[in-house]
């Protein structure tokens, strides 16, 4: 059965497919009753190893609307606190009649460690600081829904890079559906390598007017082990959109942020609640691409399925599990 590991699993016909589907939930969740029996009798689990409100709802709101029953997971009062492995968790869930394994997990790699031992549909929540990539696909059509095409867009990435697994695959989603990347950010805050085909930039005011897109990441300071900037105060200063930092974007530039949101540090709270931040677009618009990934792994036609008989789902370019390059998050 195909899995969602990352965005290298997909092409943009993939994308563009996942699209077509979530214009379709999109009308299912405007609708008064927002619900389809399309997943009835299916059991999608989801297994949070690491804390979660946005994402975690949204699956769950996701599945329900689409019939599906949801089993849910929660570490605190799991085996897991008494030594439980995730493959023993996997193997005891599997065992109760699942489809589908929505996973987070602290870890590098642990989603594609679990499709190899499960036969359900793997979807990964979060990875260590490697992928998120139902973020980066709700991102992605939260952009194309206001300009109609990525294709040529300048979009400003701006934050804590180093540290996030939305902002690598952001990277690879809004550079394959053809838009100008740029990273701004101390270089403290930048991977040591960059094996993208982004810009960079250390001046947040530098490139200001030129984007179309103003993504914004939060500092992770429970990632962070040692100082890598001053002071939050000097971060603000420097990297933080201030309302006269946002007067200086375009009539028709838009403002992004995954949540959640350090207002005061990384978007002043007055520009989170400006007309042209759409951060309760991203919200919502991740209600309909989950139902869509949902669908297109188990509802739909095997061929219509995302990445089908290994050609992009079973091609996993995941990390190896491993705890030292861990803890990333939003």
């Amino acid at each position: 059965m195909a899995n969602l590991l990352a965005i290298s699993d997909l092409q943009s016909g993939d994308i563009g497919e996942i699209f077509d589907v979530a214009d379709s939930m999109a009308e299912i969740n405007r609708r008064r009753i927002p619900k389809v029996p399309t997943l009835r009798g299916q059991t999608v689990a989801t297994l949070f190893f690491e804390d979660s409100t946005r994402t975690k709802l949204s699956f769950d709101t996701a599945a329900r609307r689409l019939g599906a029953d949801v089993m849910g997971f929660s570490v605190s009062s799991s085996a897991v606190k008494k030594g439980e492995s995730v493959r023993d968790t996997i193997e005891t869930i599997e065992a109760m009649g699942i489809h589908a394994v929505v996973v987070r997990h602290r870890c590098s790699g642990v989603p594609l460690q679990i499709s190899r031992w499960s036969d359900a549909a793997v979807i990964n929540a979060g990875d260590g600081w490697h992928a998120h990539p139902t973020q980066a696909l709700l991102d992605s059509f939260t952009i194309r829904n206001r300009f109609g095409s990525l294709d040529g867009l300048n979009i400003g990435i701006v934050g804590d890079i180093v540290h996030s697994r939305v902002a690598r695959s952001n990277i690879e989603a809004f550079t394959k559906l053809g838009a100008r990347v740029t990273l701004v950010a101390p270089p403290t805050l930048l991977p040591a390598r960059m094996d993208w085909p982004v810009e960079v930039s250390h001046s947040l005011d530098d490139v200001l007017k030129a984007l179309d897109v103003c993504y914004l990441l939060r500092v992770q300071n429970e990632r962070i082990s040692e100082a890598l900037f001053p002071s939050l105060r000097e971060y603000t200063a420097l990297f933080g959109l201030t309302s006269r930092r946002a007067d200086q974007l375009g009539p028709d530039a838009i403002i992004m942020h995954p949540g959640p949101m350090n207002r005061g540090v990384e978007i002043a709270g007055e520009v989170a609640e400006r007309p042209n931040s759409l951060v309760t677009d991203q919200v919502a618009n991740g209600v309909s691409i989950r139902m869509a990934v949902l669908f297109l792994l188990l509802g739909s036609p095997r061929e219509s399925l995302i990445g089908s008989d290994g050609e992009h789902g079973d091609s996993v370019s995941a990390a190896p599990v491993s705890a030292g390059e861990g803890g990333g998050s939003k």
